[in-house]
């Protein structure tokens, strides 16, 4: 099974209004600090897969070397802005964890950068440390969208930092939000032709919505601050569909859009429920650990969590072994996010249980999934109802 590192960088220089992600806005940072506390992170989280028995399909090696861990397929940087660290930070974390565990020959390595943030440069420093991948949150290529979303750049800036990513890292995925206020759907389509022009082989394209304790929350509580209506968003969602179908680049999962091949390896790992570290402040992990699904979630503030790591070597607030029963639910609901579906021989064999077969029909009667085989797939209507159809599915 695969294994990831996810590393939360949390600072940004402003902070967008409809953002819930772990971030913070500081006028100064002591970086090398922050650096030395992910590195601690890390060591915590080796030593921890290193005095575990774990269930690997290679018995022996597992009885003989006590020091097993798992070898990472892929490192993803997020945030927050990873793409105002340094090349040199980068550099150190990469450095600790090919010293840690064993990499793969060819380790996706990711990181998420603003345009308002990309500096050629510092791109070239992040290639020369080993990042091979970068997200460019460009998020709208509408000037008066992006002043709205608080975004820094305008679309001058954002056409010219995909240029010179494209230009520097040989895999570049780009991002945008849709479903925006007063967003039609021709606006969209146009939008959205654009992007698929730029020959990058990976787009995600995020579905506004309204997440709580937000500045857009309490716009669109009083009124101000109007999106599009559930049948509207459902229509661009069809668009979105439809255009990057034919432009090559489908959905491989509800958000996700790529060339074959050029699927993010490190999300497919959350996807199909593999194992994965997360370290940094707020940053969460599931991990394998003496045989058990262990979910990890880190202190989110950074400055508690940088406190917690210097008396503890780990900023972890949670630690907690995942029943069976409530792991075969997220990994059942990871699952049917992607095109490809679920092996549900694999599944069984993995949580010694599968879906009633009468639940199954039922859901494909009414179009929410399809049966092929063993081989079980939300339809796209079954993907934008999906947390109801796992509810019907499993209870």
């Amino acid at each position: 099974m695969a294994f990831g590192v996810y590393v939360h960088w949390p600072f940004c220089t402003a902070k967008c209004p409809y953002c819930d992600f772990n971030s913070h806005v500081r006028t100064a940072i002591d970086e090398d600090g922050w650096v030395d506390g992910i590195l601690s992170e890390l060591d915590w989280v080796a030593g921890k897969q290193g005095a575990s028995a774990r269930p690997i399909a290679a018995a022996y090696e597992r009885a003989t070397n006590k020091n097993f861990r798992p070898v990472v397929e892929t490192i993803f940087f997020g945030g927050g802005t990873p793409s105002l660290m340094q090349g040199r930070s980068v550099g150190r974390i990469l450095q600790k964890i090919a010293a840690l565990w064993p990499m793969a020959n060819d380790p996706e390595i990711t990181l998420e950068a603003n345009p308002a943030s990309a500096d050629a440069a510092r791109f070239a420093d992040y290639r020369a440390a080993g990042v091979n991948r970068v997200s460019l949150g460009v998020q709208a290529l509408n000037d008066a969208d992006l002043k709205k979303l608080g975004r820094l750049h305008d679309v001058a800036e954002a056409r010219a930092a995909l240029k010179m990513a494209m230009g520097v890292f040989d895999r570049v995925s780009l991002d945008l939000i849709y479903a925006r206020p007063g967003q039609s759907d021709a606006a969209w389509r146009g939008e959205l032709k654009e992007a698929l022009d730029f020959g990058t082989g990976h787009l995600s394209l995020y579905q506004l919505t309204i997440e709580p304790e937000t500045p857009y929350a309490l716009l669109h509580r009083n009124g101000s601050l109007q999106i599009p209506d559930d049948d509207m968003a459902a229509g661009l969602y069809e668009t979105t569909q439809e255009l990057t179908e034919a432009a090559g680049v489908p959905a491989y999962e509800i958000s996700n859009h790529a060339r074959p091949g050029a699927e993010s390896r490190h999300n497919l790992i959350y996807w199909r429920y593999g194992e994965y570290a997360g370290v940094g402040p707020g940053a969460h992990g599931r991990l394998n650990l003496g045989g058990r699904r262990t979910a990890t979630a880190a202190i989110k503030l950074p400055e508690r969590w940088r406190d917690t790591v210097g008396k503890s070597g780990h900023g972890f607030a949670e630690r907690m072994t995942v029943s069976n029963d409530e792991a075969s639910r997220e990994h059942l609901l990871m699952n049917l996010r992607l095109a490809e579906g679920l092996d549900l021989a694999a599944y069984e064999q993995r949580w010694g249980a599968r879906p009633q077969a009468q639940k199954i029909t039922a859901m494909a009667q009414q179009g929410f999934v399809t049966l092929d085989g063993d081989t079980l797939t939300a339809t796209p209507s079954g993907r934008l109802l999906l947390n109801s159809v796992i509810e019907k599915l499993l209870n």
